[in-house]
């Protein structure tokens, strides 16, 4: 059972006497998604892009809205996820824990943010970031060097803008 105070989750039985902050765990954890097992990354951007796909489908946004859509939205994120990253990061007492996962949610929408509104394009896009995610090409693993969210965010922001770039690339190609 978990305990709320404002702002606060406490939890009782997880061997865990600290308290939570809730917004930064529910922000840094993608809503949980962070906290499922067998690459959480994976699925965060996962689901990062299929929030995506249905909601660019429904807003029928023309390809320069939908791009300053998606760029906004993950704007918000990187501003939301910073703070969020740095509290779980203290909270949990682990430099860049894997259950924070914001940071793959913002990467994976700069990854997606001039892509058509097509699977496959979806799928090259999602490919491609967690290629460079994983491979952190420079100067991305450096980035990890900031301390708590800030590193947490820019190695994925930068990941993200690699896999922008390479699918334009191909896009054009294509």
């Amino acid at each position: 059972m978990r305990t709320m105070t404002p702002g606060l989750i406490k939890g009782e039985g997880d061997n865990s006497e600290q308290a939570r902050t809730g917004w930064a765990w529910a922000a840094g954890t993608f809503f949980g998604i962070g906290l499922i097992g067998g690459g959480p990354g994976t699925w965060a951007s996962l689901a990062a892009t299929v929030m995506w796909f249905f909601a660019a489908r429904a807003a029928h946004l023309s390809s320069a809205g939908l791009a300053v859509a998606t760029s906004v939205a993950a704007v918000a994120v990187i501003l939301i996820g910073i703070p969020a990253g740095s509290i779980v990061e203290r909270e949990s007492g682990r430099e860049d824990p894997g259950q924070v996962v914001i940071d793959e949610v913002a990467g994976q929408w700069i990854a997606l943010a001039v892509c058509p509104v097509e699977i496959r394009h979806a799928l090259l896009a999602f490919g491609l970031f967690r290629l460079f995610d994983i491979v952190k090409p420079w100067p991305a693993r450096d980035l990890e060097r900031f301390h708590g969210g800030l590193g947490i965010m820019m190695d994925d922001v930068a990941a993200g803008i690699y896999a922008l770039l390479v699918g334009l690339i191909v896009h054009h190609w294509w």
